[in-house]
């Protein structure tokens, strides 16, 4: 059996706890019957066999009476109170009983009023017992424990021997032989009650540890009055008769403050702590049986001779004591070993460690400190025994030291100094509880971060900066507007300035692009110096820039007039050997402006800016157009799109080109990408961009995804049927997704073109997966089981690509052309290209590089193990006549390494 030797904090009862029925009333009841009772006896002494009786009838009718309608909580949880009413019930009839005969408290002999005392003794046993059983599975008797066995036949056998003596003096005195009723079985009835008691503290579990102590009280005041009550019957005194009034007000209010505070019996205690006794009841024994001992010897002291029964109960008692002692001193040398042992793995977990785990006391003062904080820090462990923590920690982070010194979840982070006055980030992650089973005291495991911190907000600087420029990139902008909208909900003005270079695709043909990059550069420091301090300056791609501007439209459309004028000049481009004799060229730009409102998101903001700019090219070189001059005549194209595109499908206006996709090693054309296209029949080429909103917001996108699914599958299954061992790619639409019918529609395009579902690939982007989490998660499950591909478009254009990776059935991963371009002589887009190359191999996703147009980049790709390529340098969209030509036409020597190696390395 398990040890019980492990013994929680003592429960002391509360009477004032509001837990339960309100039972102020009630005691309040009980006191004043009893009060009452004991002034009219003392008041008239001829009165007192009727009125003590008569008040104790009331009083304990009355508890029996509202522990059966009031206190007992319905159902199971009060089964056992409801018993213990019944009883009280019977009681209170016995002792009206004795009222109406006169025979006083205490009578010397049985009588009538006995009969409905034992009736009451089947109730009491059957409360205890259903008290006993309620917690947790199996009998009652299996979940105590030796200890708490051998702690009850203590206590029965000390108050049995007690009685024996007691009552033995007091008929020895009165001279008679007495009522064997009276004088044996109350004594008895009082030693098990007190048993029952102690066993009932010591099988409820800690969540009823207040109610086992009431009954525990209540046992123990029960057999005071069995035992004064024997005594009270042989020697006739009133002052035992008050006595036991006062221990049976004791029963009353024990049984009414357990009653209340019970909460039934519920989960099964763990088995740590199921049959675990209180140290009250184990100083209940020990305290019982030193008095029997103190009884004896005082007895024999006065001539009293020690008789056999006494003798034999004080040999048990003292046989009892002794195994108990003799388990006592097991358990101790049990814990003692197990204690060793615990100390010993734990010095060998923290001084193994590279964390430094730190003992506080007292607040933050350091109680103990691991030896690995002499690497860490340079201090010994010694050196800081009993220094307050929170002088080692910055300043400034003192909240978060005071937040793992509570407890918070989580791990905090803050500042230490080291010896050497340097200052090393660390995360602290806490253990140990603040007084909680008596322990105080807080145990911190500090982790140095201070390299992965860094690193961090490295990779932060990467991801929130353009490559080629130094300025903030997309990302940092569109967090700079999501800030920058909130202040325009408190009344902040701000304004989106959207900037194109007029003239820089020439830069690009005539000088190359490595002319082009340096242009961009310049016109970057440029721009730096053209706005204000708190304006914000921001390279989207290519050669278009955008600036935050926080003021309001009329402000923000000046600074756009100096900008223009700044950037209106013109551009010597460096030759081919480096030296500053290259061509001149004409640069200026066009500016979008608009206002950024409260009520508008960030990606209308951005909408109206690019309106905006437009208008601002479609008017020339060199000037500047705010979204109110330009949303007349975008107002009008949009409208006359969204008027044609529902007839543009049955029309046969629209088309599907495909962009091949090569294999380096393979050298040749892997798969395809569809790209569907609007020819509309006045305003020309219509650019997805322009058209696929417009089909999202008219609830259109589903059938003209639908279309390009059956076209391009029916189009790509004739190649494979000539030969050709290509994938197809479909980007898929949020809307889509979010109409639930995309995995059917699938399935039918499959079904009707007859290509196997491995030769398709479903392409999403992030904005899907931001928006469409559990569709996603389901649907592209499905579609993966199904055997199609599954492919992560665009990436590195959004915030958490990467923990969709892990989380998702991706099996293809597309980096975006911004992500990319200019990585042959930029050694950190180098380095993050090559991370993500790395983190694919590594995940067994596959990898490919859009956007690919300058055999530098291909050859930076190369080097960097990049195995799939796509983009103008390797074929340009073709349309579906025209493929078979171009997939069976390939060069694969454009794949052949240039003769120059790109620049970082």
């Amino acid at each position: 059996m398990a040890s019980r030797t492990s013994l929680p904090a003592p429960t002391t009862p509360d009477p004032t706890a509001p837990a339960g029925p309100r039972v102020g009333p009630l005691l309040g009841a009980l006191s004043t019957v009893l009060v009452v009772a004991v002034a009219s006896s003392l008041a008239v002494p001829g009165l007192a066999d009727r009125v003590l009786p008569a008040g104790l009838a009331v009083a304990s009718a009355g508890t029996g009476a509202a522990l059966l309608r009031r206190i007992a909580r319905p159902g199971r949880a009060g089964r056992p109170w409801r018993l213990l009413g019944v009883a009280l019930l019977l009681v209170g009839a016995g002792q009206a009983v004795a009222g109406l005969l006169g025979v006083g408290l205490n009578p010397g002999r049985s009588g009538p009023q006995d009969l409905p005392l034992v009736l009451a003794v089947p109730f009491v046993l059957a409360g205890s017992v259903a008290l006993l059983g309620g917690e947790g599975p199996g009998r009652w008797w299996s979940r105590v424990g030796s200890r708490s066995w051998l702690d009850a036949g203590i206590v029965l056998v000390a108050v049995s021997v007690v009685a024996a003596v007691v009552v033995g003096e007091a008929l020895g005195s009165s001279g008679t032989a007495g009522d064997p009723l009276v004088a044996a079985a109350l004594p008895a009835v009082g030693a098990l009650l007190a048993a029952i008691g102690l066993l009932t503290a010591a099988v409820l579990p800690a969540g009823r540890r207040a109610t086992g102590s009431w009954v525990t009280v209540q046992w123990l005041a029960t057999a005071v009055v069995a035992v004064n009550g024997a005594v009270a019957a042989a020697l006739d005194s009133a002052t035992l008769d008050l006595l036991t009034v006062v221990a049976w007000a004791v029963v009353l209010v024990a049984v009414v403050l357990g009653a209340a505070a019970d909460p039934g019996p519920g989960v099964p205690p763990p088995r740590a702590e199921a049959g675990t006794q209180p140290l009250s009841g184990v100083l209940l024994s020990w305290c019982s049986a030193s008095a029997v001992g103190v009884l004896l010897v005082a007895g024999v002291a006065a001539g009293s001779p020690v008789g056999l029964a006494e003798g034999v109960g004080a040999l048990v008692l003292l046989l009892l004591t002794a195994a108990r002692s003799v388990l006592w001193v097991a358990d101790g040398e049990r814990l003692t070993r197990r204690l060793a042992r615990a100390e010993a793995w734990f010095r060998s977990l923290v001084l193994d460690a590279d964390d430094v785990t730190v003992v506080l006391h007292r607040g933050t003062r350091l109680a103990w400190v691991s030896d690995s904080v002499q690497g860490r820090l340079g201090y010994g462990p010694r050196e800081l025994a009993d220094r307050a923590f929170a002088d080692l920690v910055h300043p400034e982070d003192g909240a978060a030291l005071s937040a793992a010194v509570a407890g918070e979840p989580g791990a905090h982070a803050f500042r230490v100094r080291t010896r050497a006055g340097a200052w090393r980030e660390v995360e602290a992650l806490g253990g140990g509880t603040d007084g909680a089973a008596g322990v105080e005291g807080r145990v911190l495991h500090l982790r140095d971060v201070t390299d992965r911190r860094a690193a961090e907000r490295e990779l932060q600087r990467m991801a929130f900066t353009d490559f080629l420029t130094g300025l903030p990139n997309r990302a940092r902008l569109m967090a700079a507007l999501g800030v920058a909208r909130a202040r325009a909900q408190e009344g902040g003005p701000a304004s989106v300035l959207l900037l194109d270079l007029d003239g820089f695709k020439s830069v690009n043909d005539v000088a190359g692009h490595e002319a082009g990059d340096r242009l961009l550069a310049e016109v970057a420091d440029e721009l730096r110096g053209l706005v204000r301090e708190p304006d914000l300056v921001a390279r989207l791609g290519g050669d278009e820039f955008a600036v935050l501007v926080r003021s309001g439209l009329t402000e923000a459309a000046a600074l756009a007039e100096r900008v223009v004028a700044g950037l209106d000049r013109e551009h010597r481009a460096s030759a081919p050997d480096g030296s500053p004799d290259g061509p001149v060229f004409a640069l200026s730009a066009s500016i979008g402006v608009t206002e950024l409102r409260a009520e508008d998101d960030v990606a209308t903001t951005l909408r109206q800016a690019d309106l905006a700019l437009r208008a601002a090219k479609a008017a020339g070189k060199s000037c500047v157009r705010s979204h109110g001059d330009a949303a007349d005549a975008a107002t009008t194209r949009r409208t006359r799109l969204a008027r044609d595109l529902p007839q543009a499908l049955a029309a046969g206006q629209l088309r599907v080109d495909y962009q091949p996709v090569v294999g380096v090693l393979e050298r040749r054309v892997l798969g395809v990408e569809a790209l569907v296209r609007w020819d509309h029949p006045v305003l020309g080429e219509v650019g997805p961009d322009e058209f696929v909103p417009l089909a999202e917001d008219d609830g259109l996108i589903v059938p003209l995804q639908r279309w390009v699914l059956d076209r391009a599958c029916g189009e790509l299954a004739a190649l494979r049927a000539g030969g050709r061992d290509l994938k197809l790619g479909v980007n898929i639409s949020v809307r889509h997704l979010q109409a639930g019918c995309l995995v059917a529609d699938v399935a039918q395009a499959l079904a009707a073109s007859g290509l196997p579902p491995h030769g398709l690939m479903i392409e999403v982007t992030e904005s899907v997966l931001m928006s469409e989490q559990d569709r996603l998660d389901s649907d592209l499950q499905t579609l993966h089981d199904m055997g199609c591909v599954v492919s992560l478009d665009d990436f590195g254009r959004g915030y958490s690509s990467f923990a969709y990776l892990a989380r998702l059935p991706v099996d293809v991963l597309k980096m975006d052309r911004e992500f990319l371009a200019g990585i042959e002589h930029d050694a950190r887009g180098a380095a993050v290209v090559g991370s993500v190359i790395a983190l694919g191999r590594q995940l067994q996703i596959d990898v490919v590089a859009e956007g690919v147009e300058t055999p530098g980049e291909l050859a930076a790709l190369q080097e960097l193990g990049c195995r799939f390529v796509q983009g103008f340098l390797l074929a340009r969209p073709a349309r579906a006549a025209d493929l078979a030509a171009v997939v069976d036409g390939f060069d694969p020597e454009v794949l052949r390494p240039t003769e120059r190696s790109p620049s970082f390395h």
